[in-house]
């Protein structure tokens, strides 16, 4: 492949998902495109990205965003933000809402839909503490075929034994074949859409509690800040942002300080810019 077709894969990706890769990323590349290569009948990557540089080529360039993204997900993943949602969040958040208020939860990189079925497992385990409080859990992605597969909530035998406790699998699945379908009532509680996250996130509401998990560490700086910004609009103040182990605020975007000593724990700094510079701030990132 040579560098220029390289570089019109960078910028597809880029600018389609803000996912950043560099030279060191080819193998993936040469290994994720091959269906594609094969389904276009393609001899390789230099051809497909000639084929991209054509007009009315973007129904392709979002396949070859969807093939590059990764969609690794499992049931509770690290454990730590979800135990403190239940022990803390969820308990704060409710204790601070006006009785037939609905708390909302945001799953922003849904995939499979293991991570917002592991809050709707969350939320049906305390759902007496809760005392009848209704609870949205929205799960967006980029991806369309994971999202399919999160919609449907059936899993194979590999990925309920990644992070499932066993008295979860008995409460809240039912055995089909091989596989195992998460109840009907937690399906029920959770809402799958397909969303870019570098596009307006307004029309999604406003969230009590956002998982960004294992998102940011694909982005650049700068997209990583413009991100952060947008999700900061849509959070309640006295909301919480759970980011991935591997990822921080720090150095990208002062709309956000630590909550507590919880590491990977955010919630809105105080100090709020007037509504004119978050607008035009709005503007800017969404162009």
């Amino acid at each position: 492949m040579t560098p220029a077709s390289f570089e019109v894969f960078a910028t597809v990706l880029r600018n389609g998902s803000g996912l950043a890769i560099g030279p060191d990323k080819t193998y993936l590349l040469e290994t994720r495109l091959v269906p594609i290569l094969r389904r276009e009948g393609l001899p390789g990557l230099d051809a497909l990205a000639a084929r991209l540089r054509l007009p009315g080529c973007g129904t392709l360039a979002r396949d070859v965003v969807e093939a590059m993204t990764t969609n690794e997900s499992f049931f509770f993943r690290d454990d730590r933000p979800f135990a403190h949602v239940r022990d803390h969040a969820l308990p704060r958040l409710h204790a601070a809402r006006p009785a037939g208020t609905r708390l909302r939860l945001w799953s922003a990189a849904a995939s499979t839909g293991q991570e917002a079925y592991s809050l709707a497992m969350i939320i049906s385990e305390i759902q007496a503490m809760l005392t009848g409080r209704g609870v949205e859990i929205l799960g967006t992605d980029i991806a369309r075929a994971p999202l399919a597969r999160a919609r449907a909530g059936l899993y194979t035998q590999f990925e309920i034994q990644r992070g499932l406790p066993m008295q979860m699998l008995v409460r809240h699945f039912r055995k089909e074949g091989a596989q195992w379908r998460i109840a009907p009532a937690l399906r029920n509680m959770t809402v799958f859409r397909e969303w870019n996250l570098l596009d307006d996130l307004r029309p999604l509401g406003r969230f009590d509690i956002v998982f960004c998990r294992n998102v940011l560490i694909y982005f650049d700086p700068p997209t990583k800040t413009c991100v952060l910004e947008a999700i900061a609009r849509q959070m309640a103040p006295d909301g919480l942002l759970y980011l991935g182990g591997a990822e921080t605020v720090l150095g990208l975007c002062d709309r956000f300080v630590p909550y507590g000593e919880e590491r990977g724990v955010y919630t809105l700094a105080p100090a709020q810019p007037a509504v004119a510079d978050r607008l035009e701030r709005t503007i800017v990132c969404a162009g």
